[in-house]
């Protein structure tokens, strides 16, 4: 059985000559206790009683036989079992005994903790001082939203409250909730109870039924509203007694006293954060978002050497980055296993070998790379097998020094990602030209809304720089109801158009002249692209369409050479083969959407199967404005390794900022590099296996995956197991090999090599963590269950994932409060991210997003490269008006707009911090940035500073605002700065996206407030109250 949390163990071996993204799951046998059958995975329809429940809950639920317990020392609560409880002996540091005592609250009397923190326990979270300087203004002091509490006079120490009673009662600055109307700061944060918090009955399972819309909740959905109704609410700390430490601690034990002061450590505390063990409680710690964002975790290796020779963690990622030595260890830490993967990302610096002979290991064909071990000059031993090879003597010659004798010196043994010339044993017939068929949809509806024009006047200006060499080719096929084929012969003077009526039949009507040399036939090429636009837009119209026959014809023309199919869609198919029903009033309830989210057909499956046998992919460009059943049509890219792109109610005039991202799109589109005819195999160190795979491919045998086209904007995720125990190993290796032809007609192989230490105890597993890799893998795999399930089953094992980890961490913990929700850093903002996936456009569990939103977002979650995916999650938020007081960086060599020559001063950006996606960071006064993948929203309140809007935005002051499409170019340092800082987000996106500028009091802003995922939502709950959710489930 594959390793890994229990919830998320995937059994499907089958596949083999089909793609396992798409199959249902298949029924494990009779597990062990606590081994799980994968709460993605498992398929309830098939089994004939209600499956088992994860092992974290069983004891709510199932009688259990007495057994002696041994005393819980955190995380359950009184009366409580941990179900953990028994790893804690094996894997536990030793902790002296007087640390591990319980321990009251620190005396009254300290009262400035760090930044960020609780002043005292009727306090609330004081405000961000650096989001309340303004540049007009001196920066003030934090104020406390609450009152305090009455505090022992006293003559001496550092910890005296201010003596000034103005300055106490000074008013903090006017906030606004995004409404625009400002709200009684103390109230934002409600206090709770002092009373426990109930514990979970036996129907709290179900985590998307707690969250479905109640009745007579204001149509809100989830927990019923307290009676503060705020949309974000993070609590105080529960009330202590005020006169507890008063008078020298009267009424309390010295033994308690001096817990006290032990839980006020800062030897043990100062040690964790040096250790990098330091975690928090996340009902109590506001800013769990470091200001720099997120970042790849750090793999640390004993020799230095190692750490600077590893894959980038853009490129190659693992959920984990110290693996577990053990599968039972794995189980142990809850966390799913798997790797994500970039392979063709474009790249800068990228170390190019051309050699007689490739050096690859003799048993499992791995190629040579940093983590090889040098028996000798003239031998080397593999790092996943471990066999002994032998070098060629090529391979004794340094290439940048030109010298002979180390071989450690050779570009292959510097670095983890290199790509080789492959030679002519690595072909199995001459590398194909590069081919690009246009396949156009001139329905009503598609030309209606000028896409034709757009896509013409991008191709004729990159006509020249398409991806080729001398022997490309390209040809054109327009449908309808019937279907247009273009003879491009270079001899014409002008395209000559066939028809062919009889869809359910389709032929080609003309052999040759429908792809020509591009070189050749450049001139008719152009003189159909400037007269095609205006040939449809003038003569009547059909609005039915023959998608299915047009990508039959397509798949013939292209059969004998292999290429890319270019499809452009803003209809239904509704004649012909391939055409589909409107399923849009299929789903009533929820549970409906498992049906209308898979294909309705298999016309377009088999089909992109058969593309792929013969080298050709398929990219989709949905344009529509009506239902257009993408979950059916984008079968044809999934399985043959091709791309899906989705523009919903695109047209050129009435939607600019559509109009701008698709000829965006269009322009990267036609100009990126491509690889033709590729296959890619990943694998792994000797005791491990990969057994799942996730994006657009076809899964040729058990690890090769099929890949006709490959493209520098596609992302892979697998799936990784343990079998065997990886005691004797420090370190394990995942190396992932992609052959490929290029544009050029050059066979090429890139490789990317991952290397990971071994970790021999539950704690260190948990502390590696990556959480952005370990979202990114649930995310896919939660599609996955949404296809094979249900969707509340995939936002159910969503919850359980996190509370498993959680639960596992807390095993690992001598002593918890039974209130406390505690994660360790590295995954501090799982529930974050967690949370804001539940409430996206694909998992949300109500009806209100249209299915092709819904089946686009799933189609994202399992191609996107992770930088991407996380980013379309939890967007990045930045407050422009901190300006002034922010730090400065240099401009990446990639983001400049022109070289500084010498003697000019480089250019800078601000390194604004990243907020949280919540109501209360935004301020009245602020300017918010909020970076998405396919648009930069620019938020401007209605206090904004006249000085801002003078030096950026080029206005008086707010009255004179309107909504633009772009920042003016102004000489001004803060127009510079942060124009600088916006080419700089450009710079990592694939290509330039449409940048928003909007008003507070604007019809669009509420673009930006539903980017505020942790706030309270129509339908859903505030993060917060997530945050209860998961307390109460955790043990």
């Amino acid at each position: 059985m594959p390793a890994g949390n229990p919830l998320f163990n995937h059994h499907n071996h089958e596949a083999l000559e089909q793609n396992t993204m798409m199959q249902p799951p298949i029924v494990p046998p009779q597990q062990q206790p606590g081994a799980g059958g994968g709460m993605f995975n498992s398929h309830p329809q098939q089994q004939p009683q209600q499956p088992p429940l994860p092992a974290a809950y069983q004891n709510h639920h199932q009688p259990q036989q007495p057994q002696p317990q041994p005393p819980v020392q955190g995380g359950g609560g009184v009366g409580t079992t941990n179900p953990f409880h028994h790893q804690q002996q094996h894997h536990q540091p030793h902790i002296p005994q007087h640390l591990t005592q319980p321990q009251p609250p620190p005396p009254a009397t300290v009262q400035h903790p760090p930044p960020g923190g609780i002043t005292s326990s009727a306090n609330r979270y004081p405000p961000n001082p650096a989001l309340l300087q303004q540049p007009q203004a001196p920066p003030q002091q934090p104020q406390q939203y609450a009152q305090q509490q009455q505090q022992p006079q006293s003559q001496q120490g550092p910890y005296l409250p201010p003596q000034n009673a103005a300055q106490q009662q000074q008013q903090p600055p006017q906030r606004y909730v995004i409404s625009g109307q400002p709200v009684n700061p103390s109230n934002l944060y409600p206090t709770i109870p002092t009373q426990p918090l109930p514990s979970p009955g036996p129907t709290t399972n179900n985590y998307s039924q707690q969250y479905q819309t109640q009745p007579g909740v204001g149509g809100g959905g989830g927990l019923p509203q307290n009676s503060h109704g705020h949309n974000n609410q993070y609590p105080a700390p529960p009330q202590q007694n005020p006169h507890a430490y008063n008078n020298g601690g009267v009424g309390m034990g010295v033994n308690q006293v001096t817990a006290g002061m032990n839980n006020m450590s800062v030897t043990q505390q100062g040690f964790n954060k040096l250790w990098g063990i330091d975690h928090a409680d996340l009902l109590k710690t506001r800013q769990v978002l470091p200001p720099e964002g997120v970042k790849s975790p750090e793999i640390r290796f004993p020799h230095d050497y190692m750490n600077h020779v590893n894959c980038s963690p853009d490129l190659f990622r693992c959920t984990l980055t110290k693996i577990p030595e053990t599968k039972t260890l794995l189980q142990k830490a809850r966390l799913p296993l798997g790797i994500l993967i970039h392979p063709f990302k474009d790249l800068t610096q990228l170390p190019v070998i051309q050699c007689s002979q490739i050096v690859r290991c003799r048993s499992c064909r791995t190629y040579i790379n940093p983590y090889v071990y040098f028996v000798d000059q003239r031998r080397w031993k593999c790092n996943l097998c471990f066999r002994v090879n032998d070098l060629p003597e090529e391979f004794q010659y340094d290439p940048v020094t030109k010298t002979y004798g180390d071989p450690s010196r050779r570009p292959e043994v510097r670095s983890g990602t290199i790509e080789f010339l492959a030679p002519a044993d690595y072909m199995v017939r001459p590398p194909q030209a590069a081919v690009y068929l246009f396949v156009l949809d001139v329905t009503t509806l598609a030309v209606d809304t000028g896409y034709l024009k757009t896509l013409c006047d991008v191709l004729l200006e990159h006509l020249d720089t398409l991806p080729g060499d001398s022997r490309s080719q390209i040809g054109f096929i327009t449908f309808d109801s019937a279907v247009h084929f273009y003879n491009m012969n270079s001899s014409l003077s002008q395209p000559q158009e066939l028809v062919v009526c009889d869809i359910d039949d389709i032929f080609i009507p003309c052999p040759d002249n429908l792809l020509v040399n591009l070189d050749e036939s450049k001139e008719v090429v152009k003189h159909l692209l400037t007269n095609l636009p205006g040939k449809y837009l003038s003569s009547q119209n059909e609005p039915r369409s023959a998608l299915g026959a047009a990508l039959l014809a397509a798949q013939k023309i292209l059969g004998p050479i292999g290429g890319r199919i270019t499809v452009f869609c803003a209809s239904l198919p509704s004649v012909g083969p391939g055409s589909l029903p409107n399923r849009q009033g299929d789903v009533k309830t929820v549970k409906d959407l498992s049906t209308a989210l898979n294909p309705s057909t298999d016309f377009y499956k088999k089909l992109a199967l058969d593309c792929s046998t013969q080298y050709i992919a398929v990219d989709l460009f949905f344009l529509n404005s009506q239902y257009s059943d993408v979950a059916s049509i984008s079968c044809i890219s999934k399985f043959s390794g091709g791309s899906i792109q989705y523009f919903p109610n695109y047209h050129m005039v009435e939607n600019p900022v559509q109009a701008k991202l698709f000829e965006q799109a269009m322009v990267r589109y036609v100009t990126r590099k491509i690889g033709f005819e590729a296959v890619m195999r990943v694998r792994c160190s000797r005791g491990m296996s990969i057994h799942t795979f996730h994006g657009n491919l076809f899964v040729r045998s058990t690890d090769l995956l099929s890949l006709p086209n490959v493209n520098p904007d596609a992302g892979f995720g697998m799936q990784v197991s343990i079998d065997e125990s990886l005691s004797d190993f420090q370190t394990v290796c995942f190396q992932a090999a992609l052959l490929y032809t290029s544009s050029k007609g050059e066979r090429r192989i890139r490789v990317h090599t991952l290397c990971l230490p071994v970790a021999g105890n539950v704690n260190d597993v948990i502390q590696s963590a990556d959480q952005q890799a370990i979202i990114g893998l649930l995310a896919k795999m939660a599609v996955d269950r949404s296809l094979s399930s249900s969707l509340l089953d995939a936002r159910e094992a969503f919850v359980n994932a996190v509370v498993d980890v959680l639960s596992a961490y807390a095993t690992t913990q001598n002593s918890l409060p039974n209130l406390a929700l505690v994660a360790p850093k590295c995954l501090q903002m799982l529930p974050a991210y967690t949370h804001s996936i539940l409430r996206s456009m694909g998992f949300r569990a109500d009806l209100r997003p249209r299915l092709d939103d819904r089946s686009q977002f799933m189609n994202q979650m399992k191609t996107l490269p992770l930088y991407q995916l996380i980013q379309t999650i939890y967007p990045d938020l930045y407050p422009l008006h901190t300006i002034a007081s922010v730090p400065l960086a240099s401009v990446p060599q990639s983001s400049r707009s022109t070289t500084p020559e010498n003697g000019e001063e480089e250019e800078k950006y601000p390194q604004f911090p990243v907020l949280h996606l919540c109501s209360d960071r935004i301020e009245a006064t602020g300017v918010y940035l909020l970076d998405q993948p396919d648009s930069i929203l620019i938020y401007v309140c209605r206090n904004v500073s006249t000085q801002f809007c003078e030096d950026v935005l080029g206005v008086q002051g707010f009255v004179a605002l309107h909504e633009m499409d772009d920042l003016p170019e102004l000489e001004t340092e803060w127009s510079n700065l942060i124009r600088n800082f916006i080419n700089y987000l450009q710079s990592n996106k694939p290509y330039q996206v449409p940048i928003r500028i909007i008003r507070e009091d604007s019809k669009e802003r509420m673009w930006f407030v539903n980017s505020l995922v942790e706030d309270r939502g129509e339908g859903s709950v505030s993060y917060y109250e997530f945050l209860q959710q998961l307390k109460n489930m955790v043990k």
